[in-house]
């Protein structure tokens, strides 16, 4: 996905037009290696190669392979807000509708080629230590995800909020990890309509 690896030239050297930072050079290429291949199979050498500079500019911009790894989650974080947050502008004051689409447009994409699954749910697997800085992202991102969905739920009027967001959450979950097993023919094509049926059932 990315190109190959560039040249940075000089340190010294001001960056041409258009040429995009060492730093972001080196974030992007991590983002599509840690996505890929795996935070702890990705070494520093690779992420240095990929984006085309050297190690101690990567050390400027990123304290260590762990900072780097929980600058990538927080950047997942948001292209994920992002979608939620379309879905639900998509839809306004229709929450059921809002929860649909997202999981809908999920469906479409556990199905795309390369896909593997949540970025943070991947992180939280490889990461079980408590205190990892990969860990503490991701952990903080579901436990936002939650609260969101539960809120989603109390909107549409469910019996047990909490009960509803929690189902949903673990449909999430379960695309994200059974469409790595199966592919674009596995349980995640279901996703929606298992969704609109768990709110269906759901609802005072």
């Amino acid at each position: 996905m990315q190109a190959g690896p560039r040249p940075e030239g000089r340190a010294s050297a001001a960056p041409k037009a258009g040429l995009p930072r060492a730093a972001d050079r080196i974030r992007s290429s991590a983002r599509d290696l840690f996505y890929h291949q795996g935070i702890r199979a990705v070494g520093v050498d690779a992420i240095v190669a990929e984006a085309g500079v050297t190690k101690p500019s990567l050390y400027r911009s990123f304290a260590s392979k762990d900072d780097l790894a929980a600058a990538y989650l927080r950047d997942y974080e948001l292209e994920f807000w992002r979608r939620f947050d379309a879905a639900a502008e998509a839809h306004p004051g229709d929450p059921r509708a809002q929860v649909l689409a997202y999981f809908a447009g999920l469906a479409e994409r556990t199905g795309l080629p390369g896909y593997r699954g949540c970025g943070l749910t991947n992180a939280c697997v490889e990461y079980p230590e408590p205190d990892h800085p990969a860990r503490l992202v991701s952990v903080a991102h579901k436990r936002k995800v939650r609260a969101r969905l539960a809120e989603l739920a109390r909107q549409m009027g469910a019996r047990d909020p909490g009960a509803l967001g929690d189902g949903l959450q673990l449909l999430l979950e379960g695309a994200y990890v059974s469409s790595q097993m199966f592919g674009a023919d596995g349980p995640a094509r279901h996703l929606a309509d298992a969704a609109a049926r768990l709110i269906d059932a759901s609802l005072a």
